[in-house]
């Protein structure tokens, strides 16, 4: 099993306080709290409320680990900003140079012009990993993209994770965490063009383009996803909205899985079971939701996937406001109050853009 690594920057007082920061299974349960599922084997695991942020249950939240492609999750929060309205491009051999050996692949053809969303769809249905090299290269470059990534992390409050490779490719000191992970698609969860690409289940892609993008032929492709899609004997998830799955021979399988039902919903990572084959994240990840589902109005939080409070100091007088550092520490059993809870970089609330996530809804190194 991967070993926890190194702390990769420095934790915030305000973050430290944390029930999360200790090893082991965490859980709150009132009167009546069904018992956690007994099947669950991942190396670290979460079960949060993707609206209020209040984490329901977790094992070992904060062990740094390899996401495989689950960093595709922040690779779009960082880069989808930018690129959606972006005009279509034609792709250089420079751009797919480094893609990884035995990376996952959609097909992307050096000289041939793509829509940002065939790209999009490449990286979040097929993982594509030379979709994801030449969205990166568009964004600034691979180096560029990957800053990116670790300062949108810090900015939500994600302190475990380290970005090497923004597309999940093995790579030494690359980590995050479940927590970290959690915060991710929650935060995909707030913008439409995210929900909606991790919830497609399938879509036409060009296996030939014009000039402006459109194609000349086409191919079916279809999200890895199997709790989305329902392939490969895994049965769907009543109420899925998506959101990515990844895996690496030194990550293992890697799940992030938001669902609905009954107005609430829930969002769970599952990293590196230890028992069963490659379809086991998938079935821990179902006993994890459903045991969420069930226990929901019957356990305390035992943490919040809010970022820390950072305090600010009045000015002294014309000019920028100097932070002042880190806030009061606030108990995970009552996180803060949700409505001035707001997106770290756009700004909008935290009302969940779920339906936007069916729109549009009907390997490998790097997955």
């Amino acid at each position: 099993a991967p070993a926890a690594q190194a702390e990769p920057t420095p934790r915030p007082a305000s973050a430290d306080a944390s029930l999360l920061q200790r090893p082991g299974t965490h859980v709150g349960p009132l009167n009546g709290a069904p018992d956690l599922p007994e099947d669950v084997s991942a190396l670290s695991w979460l079960v949060a409320d993707a609206d209020t942020g209040d984490v329901l249950a977790a094992h070992d939240a904060h062990r740094r680990l390899p996401p495989a492609s689950t960093i595709k999750t922040l690779f779009a929060l960082t880069a989808l900003p930018h690129l959606a309205d972006a005009p279509p491009h034609k792709v250089t051999e420079e751009e797919l140079a480094g893609v990884g050996e035995g990376s996952s692949l959609v097909g992307i053809a050096p000289g041939r012009t793509y829509t940002m969303d065939d790209l999009w769809r490449g990286v979040f249905l097929s993982s594509g990993n030379d979709a994801v090299r030449v969205l990166a290269e568009m964004n600034g470059g691979w180096a560029a993209t990957a800053e990116q990534m670790q300062a949108k992390a810090r900015a939500l409050g994600a302190f475990d994770t380290h970005v090497v490779s923004p597309d999940g490719y093995d790579e030494p000191g690359q980590v995050s965490s479940a927590f970290d992970l959690a915060v991710f698609g929650r935060a995909g969860l707030t913008d439409p063009q995210f929900a909606s690409y991790a919830s497609t289940v399938d879509a036409p892609f060009p296996g030939g383009t014009r000039d402006d993008g459109s194609p000349t032929w086409t191919y079916g492709i279809r999200n890895t996803n199997r709790l989305l899609t329902g392939a490969d004997g895994v049965e769907r998830y009543p109420g899925i909205i998506g959101v990515k799955n990844g895996y690496t021979s030194n990550a293992g399988n890697t799940l992030v899985a938001a669902a609905r039902r009954d107005g609430r919903t829930l969002v769970v990572t599952v990293l590196n079971p230890q028992s069963g084959g490659g379809h086991k994240v998938y079935e821990e990840a179902r006993s994890l939701l459903d045991w969420g589902f069930s226990a929901a109005d019957r356990v305390e939080p035992v943490g919040s996937l809010e970022p820390p409070v950072v305090e600010k100091a009045p000015p002294a007088g014309p000019g920028p406001v100097t932070p002042a550092g880190p806030g009061p520490v606030t108990p995970a059993a009552a996180p803060p109050a949700r409505a001035a809870a707001h997106s770290a970089e756009t700004g909008t609330g935290m009302a969940y853009a779920w339906v936007g996530a069916f729109v549009g809804a009907s390997g490998l190194a790097s997955v």
